[in-house]
């Protein structure tokens, strides 16, 4: 099994402990903790060809994703 990139972990490196608190406390931060991981692997899936989809679909994933990384930054940062 190959590598997903992107992984919050991976991308919060220092607030892996805040994340999980956050989840177990705060049921939006839980949804979007989940509806990341979903649009991500997602991605992912089209990057490598596993479920391949067109350019305007890929672009509007990237957006989603984007955008819950940004929400999901917003509540690391006021926690």
């Amino acid at each position: 099994m190959s590598h997903t990139p992107h992984e919050l972990a991976e991308e919060f490196p220092d607030k892996v402990d805040a994340m999980h608190a956050l989840k177990a406390d705060n049921a939006h931060f839980a949804k979007l903790f989940d509806d990341y991981h979903v649009i991500n692997r997602a991605i992912h899936r089209a990057e490598t060809d596993v479920e391949p989809t067109d350019d305007l679909h890929m672009v509007e994933m990237r957006k989603q994703r984007l955008a819950l990384k940004d929400q999901i930054s917003a509540a690391l940062r006021d926690a």
